[in-house]
């Protein structure tokens, strides 16, 4: 019986080996209680404070476990020989499994962490308490080697490669100023892009060693909020993409009885986010100040631009490498609990929500639910410093009965909503049966071949070799994302696009180009270089994982 208690024990979420800290004597984790919020997530009960609650009630309950480790303790934590007892605390309710000690130090995702996953599994409001200590030398090694090595430079100038030289030594520094609490957030450097609308994205670059540990941060918070995200959000999550997203919408659309779609997006979201809402909502699940603070640092770290430094107040850097999850948190708490529960409680008829960072579609059975949700969701962006792109968002028609119901209200065919790079539209099978179908964003089309026209302008005189070679590259990379079913009439558009602009290029090379590059030549150059036209991606209701996370509401 006792051997089994210690087992018990041993196996539950993870203590790490890592010296203790200011602040914390004894090396353990400690996961805090709390009562849910009224506004939807767990968390504690009216107003949140910005400031963590490092007094919560419950903090002293469970078993503290020592820092001795069991006899063979790099196996697993159940086939160790023997377990030492933890001593019980002088006061406090039953008893509460708590961490075992790490297993393979020096691993990514070791015991220490897996422990993190498991006790936010196990209890979905409790609050961890000590988390920077997971922030080891060998985490912050993997999420340097995780970086894009070709990113550009922020304002540090340091580029991958240059610190990849001294990088044993660098890490062990920033390793012991992030413990230390001497690590400062440095201001990000602002560059622009063009967006498909002709505007300009705005950019945040992070100097390197933000970028490190911003990913050692990322991996460790999304351990905990994974098990806390709803299966409706898609974006920037481990193991889920675009595709993921776009068949859960076609299956919850061809299952559910879908008449009207809203099709939403948020103006300038990543530069609206409330820091105060922001660290509130982190709150619920982090009570460990010196992760908020390292995140409160890159929040109001600023931006530098022309060599001028100017503050944030609002919004998290586009680029940066933790904004995803923290984007990702602030709408869990914001939109997808919320409309969970007015789905539930509020909507007379059936309703699904797909989301995918920032762009979220709604399906729902009744026009009154449609209009009644919208006029509601305007308010709870607005309670949060958000507002919904009035030209981005629209109330459709849309479903197996919009074709009749437009015919005979005489407003022609049904609506179409652009989501994700496709246009979604109604349409029927050969049996007469109403199927959602996706082609490709001409608008978006056009401008991907505008943009490979110019670029192939300034390869006109490179040997034929290295054109071929580029442009397989990027006719490849288009087709693996364009090529769904539904979709063959773009693909060939595209396709044949490409190829008369290549033979336009080879014409143009020299004064007997017009003579030599015949289309009988030239199909020859095609079928060696350019990837075929075909579908790549299975029917949606194929590749769909069905799970109890997965999929639309």
């Amino acid at each position: 019986m006792k051997d089994r208690v210690q087992r018990k024990l041993s196996f539950d979420v993870a203590e790490s080996q890592t010296p203790s800290m200011c602040g914390n004597s004894m090396r353990e984790n400690r996961e805090t209680r709390e009562a849910p919020l009224a506004d939807g997530g767990g968390g504690r009960s009216g107003k949140a404070e910005p400031k963590p609650d490092m007094h919560a009630t419950r903090e002293s309950d469970g078993v503290v476990v020592p820092t001795k480790q069991a006899n063979n303790a790099s196996q697993p934590e159940w086939d160790a020989a023997e377990s030492v007892e933890g001593r019980t605390p002088t006061e406090g309710n039953a008893e509460q499994p708590h961490p075992a000690p790490d297993a393979v130090p020096g691993k990514r995702r070791g015991m220490g962490l897996l422990g993190i996953r498991l006790a936010a599994r196990r209890d979905r409001r409790a609050r961890f308490t000590a988390l920077l200590h997971h922030i080891t030398p060998e985490l912050l090694r993997a999420s340097f080697f995780e970086l894009k090595k070709n990113a550009a430079p922020g304002v540090d100038g340091m580029t991958w490669w240059e610190y990849h030289q001294e990088m044993d030594l660098r890490l062990e520094d920033l390793h012991s100023r992030i413990q230390r609490g001497a690590y400062r957030a440095q201001p990000s450097k602002r560059q622009y892009i063009l967006k498909a609308d002709g505007r300009q994205r705005p950019l945040g670059i992070a100097s390197l060693e933000d970028k490190i540990v911003q990913q050692a941060v990322r991996v460790i918070l999304e351990l905990i909020y994974e098990e806390d995200f709803l299966g409706v959000s898609y974006g920037f999550r481990p193991g889920r993409g675009c595709h993921n997203a776009l068949d859960a919408l076609y299956v919850g659309m061809q299952r559910k009885k879908v008449n009207w779609v809203l099709d939403a997006d948020i103006r300038g979201f990543f530069d609206a986010i409330d820091h105060t809402w922001m660290l509130r909502f982190l709150e619920h699940r982090i009570a460990d100040p010196r992760i908020l603070r390292l995140i409160r640092q890159w929040l109001i770290s600023g931006v530098s631009e022309d060599g001028q430094w100017s503050r944030s107040t609002v919004g998290t850097p586009q680029g940066a490498v933790i904004s995803p999850i923290l984007a990702n948190v602030f709408l869990h708490y914001v939109l997808d609990l919320w409309t969970d529960q007015w789905r539930r409680k509020e909507a007379g008829g059936e309703m699904m929500i797909v989301r995918y960072a920032d762009d979220f579609v709604i399906g729902s059975r009744y026009q009154r639910d449609a209009k009644r949700f919208l006029q509601e969701l305007h308010s709870r962006m607005e309670k949060f410093g958000l507002t919904l792109h009035p030209d981005k968002t629209r109330l459709i028609e849309f479903g197996p009965f919009a074709k009749e119901n437009r015919q005979r209200r005489g407003e022609g065919k049904p609506e179409t909503f652009d989501f994700l790079g496709f246009t979604h539209y109604c349409s029927q099978s050969h049996l007469g049966h109403f199927l959602v179908k996706r082609c490709s964003i001409k608008k978006r089309l056009r401008a991907t071949l505008q943009a490979i026209k110019e670029k192939l302008r300034k390869r006109m005189h490179l040997p034929i070799s290295e054109q071929g070679q580029w442009l397989r590259s990027v006719v490849r990379g288009w087709l693996q994302y364009h090529a769904v079913p539904f979709n063959r009439k773009a693909l060939e558009t595209f396709h044949r696009r490409v190829a008369r602009m290549w033979r336009h290029v080879l014409r143009r090379r020299s004064q007997k180009g017009r003579q030599r590059w015949t289309w009988q030549r030239m199909y020859q150059l095609i079928d060696r270089w350019l990837p075929p036209v075909r579908i790549l991606h299975p029917h949606p209701s194929e590749r769909l994982i069905v799970g109890p996370k997965v999929g639309a509401v």
